[in-house]
């Protein structure tokens, strides 16, 4: 008799990593291909990607977001040699952030830019919400769990440093994703 345990796709839950720093400019390229490959090979398949950015479905037991982190950084590092921070969600998660949709009293235009920013622990900081940079081209409205929601509008300024204004308020564990990605990763 074998004692182990089989997991069947019903005992099996959809999360999504979110992959920082990598196809950017160049540096650090992960083709999607080997990406699916390195969750598939770890039995974490058959995984997805969205976009060439970093965001990767994959299937694994249930409640194990905080162990699959540095499981899949080592494998990452090890598949593309260079460590690459990963920040994991569970899709039921993202589909929460989905419907809860902090960003349903904003006025979208083509100048407004909707963003969620994946810290890896949860946040302690100091704004008061919800925070508006000095040009009022930068606001980050809400905060859940560890996600932070802001709006960038271009039509203000193209030239305000989001991401130097989160980093230093939040440190730099986190990858920031467009709210229509968002959308997408709910939907798969």
């Amino acid at each position: 008799m074998n004692s182990m345990k089989t997991i069947t796709p019903a005992s099996q839950q959809t999360y999504i990593a979110l992959l920082r720093g990598i196809n950017v400019g160049g540096y650090h390229k992960v083709p999607m291909a080997t990406l699916r490959q390195s969750f598939d090979s770890m039995g974490y398949g058959p995984a997805k990607t969205l976009l060439n950015t970093g965001n990767v479905l994959f299937k694994a037991a249930p409640d194990q977001e905080a162990a699959l982190t540095p499981l899949i950084a080592a494998r990452l590092k090890d598949t593309f040699g260079f460590s690459i921070p990963v920040i994991v969600h569970s899709q039921d998660h993202i589909q929460q952030l989905v419907t809860a949709n902090p960003f349903k009293d904003i006025q979208v235009t083509p100048s407004i830019r909707l963003y969620a920013s994946f810290l890896s622990d949860t946040p302690i900081h100091r704004l008061s919400l919800p925070y508006t940079s000095p040009d009022e081209s930068f606001s980050i409205i809400a905060i859940i769990d560890r996600t932070v929601f802001s709006v960038l509008d271009l039509a203000i300024s193209r030239t305000v440093d989001a991401m130097s204004i989160l980093e230093k308020e939040f440190g730099k564990n986190m990858t920031t994703r467009n709210w229509n990605t968002i959308l997408k990763l709910a939907q798969r």
